[in-house]
């Protein structure tokens, strides 16, 4: 579903984010991305997303090459994905429910069925009961709860989560996992770069990058079940 062959990206002379990476990622895998912060995490998953393009190496997504990928069809490329990154905030002026439904608002989905899918998708994440509430009424876990059902009501294939449990407290940071497991359980494919010393330890396949290189790209793991909707 995802390979990068022989994947740099240079930002200038002296910035190199990634260097030389080879990896894949098969349909319904859970990989988590570790390494030191400056390491290549994020520009590797903005990558997959075509929020950043490869300075050499190709980048392919569902057989797409994102290098050659003109900006008419990126939008259409972000409908099978769910992104979630530090830099992408709930609104504060609308309801957790209207920030849900925006994806499917601008894809012109039904005022009605957005309604529907963003309530379903919030009670995946255990917040059906505070739909009407402002972000700002929320904790961070509760905040980053809320940016996970954004990004599966559009019952994406792939999800990106980068740092998704950074600054929670290990409570929130468990739930937040719990549901981003949940998704992957019914044939989401997910990457998710973390920190998490207890997560890492306990994953299935793990990508160690340091410097802009792959370290380790961990073992291939087991395909989730289905490829049943996520919302």
């Amino acid at each position: 579903m995802i390979e990068f062959q022989h994947v740099s990206k240079q930002y200038s002379a002296d910035a190199t984010a990634l260097r030389d990476v080879t990896l894949t990622v098969e349909k319904g895998e859970l990989v988590f991305l570790a390494g030191p912060s400056g390491a290549g995490k994020s520009t590797l998953l903005k990558m997959i997303a075509a929020m950043e393009r490869p300075s050499s190496g190709k980048v392919i997504v569902n057989g797409q090459d994102i290098g050659k990928l003109k900006a008419a069809g990126v939008p259409f490329l972000r409908r099978n994905l769910g992104l979630i990154f530090q830099e992408q905030r709930l609104l504060a002026d609308r309801s957790i429910l209207a920030n849900v439904m925006m994806p499917l608002m601008v894809t012109g989905a039904p005022r009605a069925q957005a309604e529907q899918r963003a309530r379903a998708a919030l009670d995946k994440v255990g917040l059906a009961d505070r739909a009407g509430a402002s972000p700002l009424a929320l904790s961070g876990g509760e905040q980053q709860r809320v940016s996970i059902a954004r990004a599966i009501v559009n019952r994406p294939q792939i999800i990106l989560a980068d740092e998704p449990t950074a600054n929670l407290d290990r409570a929130s940071a468990e739930r937040v996992f719990d549901a981003l497991k949940a998704f992957h359980s019914v044939g989401v494919t997910c990457l998710i770069s973390t920190h998490d010393e207890q997560v890492l330890d306990a994953a299935a396949r793990v990508i160690h990058l340091r410097q802009g290189q792959l370290e380790d790209a961990g073992a291939a793991s087991a395909a989730g079940a289905g490829a049943g909707a996520a919302a």
